[in-house]
């Protein structure tokens, strides 16, 4: 029992309620959230590895002095193995994830609040909960707790939005949940009929059904849960049909609350993602069905990119798009490609919160994000400019860049697993992505300035310039040294294959 496993959801959480109790007190809002904030990364570094049992109900076979007390008929069966408590899992990947999440949501809540002139704890208590939630997601074994977290964290997704005071937000939270009270309830559906079919939620114990031949993999309700279940995945995640109105989610919060909200997505796409190839790979159609919904992603996202005109909707759209990049590695079935997906995930989380906070600037000077309306801004803030096109190249895959790694393996992975097709389309529309930012940067930056933009704020909070070094800083070295990252990542990819 390694009790700094469930620290991970239990201090956010905690945090979250306490800061809503002292919503009122600025400064012992910003001093909770900026300490909890601080620890929320340090904590998965210094975990051990390990499982977590709540309740202490640990499999039979691991307690020999409850085992001793229970008819044979029990301890000779499968049942003696299987997890009786909700369990939590902590192994090399969900530390890199859960350090990524906690290193985004510590810049997203330092920015917010400098950039907001009165801290809200509301604010911050929906930004800590939902990381508590997307950390519940990332670590649970048990797949109706990781719905329970799932549910939570739309909440928390629509509390942000209706925080946030953008100009139609109220209709854009409410699509939101009504589109989520169709998917959730078919992903609890599809969880219902696992749990029917194995006598299980727990996701180990589930596989061990299938691989021993206790259930039939050619069940047709077997079938009809998977559909389900990827259904909600697709919902969670802003794969289409949803990516419309996720990159509305993203363009109707405030920029922080926007590079949040992106991570949550990235490691809600992960958590359901890896669930379904661990589950549903006995299915032939599961790992076309997740290149082809990547590949419509990353299609749809580019296209609808290059058609809007507020900055907020076309990064939206854009980190929509790279959710492709990470599905297509996954669902190649190598190792190699699913090391390539994952260490993609990481790269993406970081690169978009450094592209939404970057662009946020331009919102906290002028108040637009409109691009028809904005143009000349290089000579104000040039140094930021430039931690913002160093963003836009991040994303594009521009070296010596994090993503350029990663999307450099997954062309590579592509070619191993005989999809080089796969590798020409990230190529292109890697190029597309890098044409539609830099059109984005001149606008804004470069073109002449339009005589009627006003600037409301001449200062940018330093807070919010410290968060873009430091992503910047992430990507380079990330970029320079991948394998601090990947060696983790390529031990879980290979148990997952």
């Amino acid at each position: 029992m390694n009790p700094l496993i469930p620290i991970m959801v239990i201090l956010p959480i905690c945090c979250a309620l306490l800061l809503n109790l002292f919503h009122n007190k600025d400064k012992t809002v910003k001093i909770l959230a900026i300490v909890v904030g601080l620890v929320l990364p340090i904590i998965p570094l210094v975990a051990n590895y390990g499982l977590h049992y709540f309740g202490g109900y640990s499999p039979l076979i691991m307690d020999p002095g409850l085992a001793s007390e229970v008819p044979s008929l029990i301890t000779g069966s499968a049942l003696n193995i299987f997890h009786p408590a909700i369990t939590y899992t902590f192994a090399s990947a969900q530390k890199i994830f859960i350090f990524i999440l906690g290193i985004v949501a510590f810049f997203a809540i330092f920015t917010s609040l400098n950039e907001i002139k009165k801290p809200s704890g509301v604010y911050a208590f929906l930004m800590f909960m939902g990381t508590a939630s997307i950390s519940a997601i990332l670590l649970s074994d048990d797949i109706f707790n990781l719905y329970v977290f799932f549910e939570i964290a739309a909440l928390t997704q629509v509390g942000i939005i209706l925080c946030s005071g953008v100009e139609r937000n109220y209709e854009t939270a409410l699509k939101y949940m009504l589109l989520g009270n169709i998917a959730a309830p078919l992903l609890l559906l599809g969880i219902a009929i696992l749990l029917g079919l194995t006598g299980n939620v727990n996701i180990t114990d589930i596989i061990y059904s299938l691989k021993n031949g206790l259930v039939d993999p050619q069940n047709p309700s077997f079938l009809l849960a998977g559909g389900l279940i990827i259904f909600g995945w697709l919902y969670g995640s802003g794969l289409p049909p949803f990516h419309s109105i996720k990159s509305a989610v993203y363009s109707k919060a405030l920029p922080h609350g926007a590079a949040l909200l992106q991570a949550f997505s990235v490691f809600t796409f992960l958590a359901l993602g890896i669930i379904i190839i661990r589950i549903f790979s006995y299915l032939p159609l599961t790992q076309w069905v997740i290149i082809i919904f990547s590949l419509m992603a990353m299609i749809l996202g580019i296209t609808m990119a290059i058609m809007q005109t507020d900055f907020k909707r076309i990064i939206g759209y854009l980190a929509v798009g790279e959710l492709g990049y990470i599905g297509l590695g996954l669902g190649m079935g190598t190792a190699f490609g699913v090391t390539a997906g994952l260490f993609q995930a990481v790269n993406e989380a970081i690169i978009t919160a450094f592209l939404f906070i970057g662009f946020g600037t331009i919102l906290y000077k002028t108040g637009i994000s409109d691009t028809r309306k904005l143009g000349g801004l290089l000579s104000d803030n040039p140094w930021v400019a430039g931690l913002v096109l160093m963003a836009g190249f991040a994303m594009a895959g521009i070296p010596p860049l994090n993503a350029f790694q990663s999307k450099l393996q997954l062309v590579q992975a592509s070619i191993d697993a005989g999809f080089p097709e796969l590798g020409i389309i990230m190529v292109i529309l890697s190029i597309i992505t890098f044409m539609t930012f830099v059109k984005v940067f001149y606008t804004i930056y470069l073109r002449p300035r339009p005589q009627d933009l006003k600037i409301i704020n001449e200062t940018i909070p330093k807070s919010t310039i410290i968060s873009l070094v430091a992503f910047l800083v992430i990507c380079l070295v990330l970029g320079l040294f991948p394998q601090l990252v990947t060696d983790n990542l390529s031990q879980f990819a290979q148990g997952l294959i």
